[in-house]
């Protein structure tokens, strides 16, 4: 697993927050993350295509130094989706960042998450975010 780190292929054109082919899941605390973590690697799914996001990396990286003006209007629910994930991080949640970009990627996340404490998760898909847990 590595450190969240937020790139251009993560944000829309308007410079919002849609990190195509990744599934967001929002934990109580960090070492829930963690465990969540550590059992996707235990089956197999490589620490490269896992990043954990702290409460503070989530507001910095997502909101920024604007603050909440900084999330885009948009026509779609995707500055809705940023909200709540920065909702969550500001009660101290923590983020894991999967990369699931097949439908069978994320079914898989999915299934063996299925007994995890996620508060929130989202699947960002090519046109559409998929909830995971709302």
């Amino acid at each position: 697993m590595r450190p969240f780190h937020l790139d251009s292929s993560m944000k829309t054109m308007r410079g919002v927050f849609y990190p195509t082919g990744w599934m967001v899941l929002m934990f109580a605390g960090e070492q829930q993350a963690r465990d969540a973590a550590r059992l996707l690697e235990d089956n197999g799914i490589g620490g490269d295509a896992m990043m954990l996001m702290s409460p503070q990396e989530i507001r910095r990286e997502l909101v920024g130094a604007e603050g909440d003006n900084a999330i885009l209007p948009s026509a779609g629910t995707e500055g809705d989706t940023v909200r709540k994930i920065v909702e969550c991080a500001d009660k101290g949640h923590h983020g894991l960042m999967v990369h699931a970009p097949h439908s069978a990627d994320s079914d898989r996340v999915t299934e063996l998450l299925k007994d995890a404490q996620i508060s929130y998760g989202q699947k960002y898909r090519m046109l559409v975010i998929e909830d995971i847990v709302a």
